[in-house]
């Protein structure tokens, strides 16, 4: 699984830190970590046992503490890139929040701007494709100001804006004047939705101009399931389906905030019934995971072949924000030889 060419929509850059690197950056910053030893870290952050995204999201306040200075962030995006490459990712979409990385004395642009240079700085080592979402977090005021960051910043590499946080009692709507000033300034909109707020978050999100559903796994509840498999969708699910709305699906992450067994998942019955499922990982750090295994929990636990996880890497790759030319040259150069390889039955870019 490892070496089959994968297509990354939804990741944290703070969400996504080595734990050494970690270590390190906090000695310098002197910032204090829950726990001293590096070994001991990855441990520590995995929150396999959150059980909740709010007790999920409280380790984000070391690794957002450690990146506070331009050096920082700029080796933390190069070496994801680095990391992302180990799994034969060929693009990714890496979001995070500027106005989170100002406590130091940077500019939210400041911020954009380490991050840019370090995926860069990646990407002529290893060859990843990449592109930026600039996220606001829906507890904050700060998402128009990140809109119109977005659209100054595009020459940077950014192409979407996204609302993360806590979804139950913070909906999408209430940040309608950004999403309008992001897609009005053509920065494409990705919302979190449907993680832990139930289906009416992605109704909300849907009606705020969504193009894609960041999770979205809580779609399920809008479905009626007969012997595994999805028999009948409710208003919301039947226009994610036939609008093929992209779900940004994180396995790992889902499993570690639910505490649902890997079988519980229903990116199987998603998938089989013809969303637009894709494959993530979310947070690296917190749900120690990686794509590989979020391919193999997948495979493992939810019935996919090769044939699936090549489908899934193309509507990966057509759902991405990046340009069509781009998504051609990925699909043919990259993608459709290891997948041929290994027995998949894949067509050409343009058909």
């Amino acid at each position: 699984m490892r070496h089959l060419p994968k297509v990354i929509l939804h990741e944290h850059l703070d969400g996504s830190l080595r734990p050494r690197t970690l270590h390190r950056l906090a000695e310098k910053a002197g910032h204090r970590l829950p726990v001293e030893r590096p070994d001991q870290l990855g441990d520590w952050f995995h929150q396999s046992g959150a059980h909740s995204l709010e007790r999920y999201l409280q380790a984000f306040s070391h690794t957002v503490g450690v990146t506070q200075d331009a050096d920082a962030l700029r080796r933390v995006a190069s070496e994801a890139v680095d990391d992302l490459s180990s799994h034969s990712v060929v693009y990714a979409e890496i979001r995070f929040a500027p106005h989170l990385h100002t406590n130091g004395g940077m500019s939210p642009t400041q911020a954009v701007q380490a991050v840019s240079e370090g995926l860069s700085e990646g990407e002529a080592r290893t060859g990843v494709s990449w592109s930026l979402i600039l996220c606001s977090l829906r507890q904050t005021s700060t998402s128009l100001e990140t809109a119109r960051l977005a659209a100054r910043t595009s020459p940077l590499g950014v192409v979407g804006f996204d609302l993360a946080g806590p979804e139950a009692g913070y909906p999408a709507v209430e940040h309608l004047p950004a999403i309008e000033a992001a897609l009005d300034a053509g920065v494409r909109v990705t919302l979190h939705a449907g993680e832990a707020a139930g289906v009416p978050s992605i109704a909300d999100a849907l009606s705020c101009g969504a193009e894609r559903i960041g999770h979205g796994v809580e779609v399920i509840e809008d479905c009626r399931v007969a012997a595994g498999e999805i028999a009948e969708t409710g208003p919301i699910a039947t226009e994610v389906l036939e609008r093929g709305v992209p779900l940004e699906v994180c396995i790992k992450s889902n499993l570690d905030t639910k505490g649902w067994p890997p079988e519980r998942h229903p990116v199987g019955m998603l998938h089989r019934a013809g969303f637009t499922v894709t494959l993530n990982t979310d947070n690296r750090l917190m749900s120690s995971t990686s794509p590989t295994n979020e391919f193999l929990l997948a495979v493992n636990h939810q019935g996919f072949g090769v044939d699936d996880l090549a489908r899934v890497t193309r509507r990966a790759l057509e759902a991405a924000f990046c340009d069509e030319r781009q998504k051609a040259e990925l699909w043919e150069r990259r993608i459709v030889p290891a997948y041929l390889a290994e027995g998949a039955r894949v067509s050409s870019w343009t058909r």
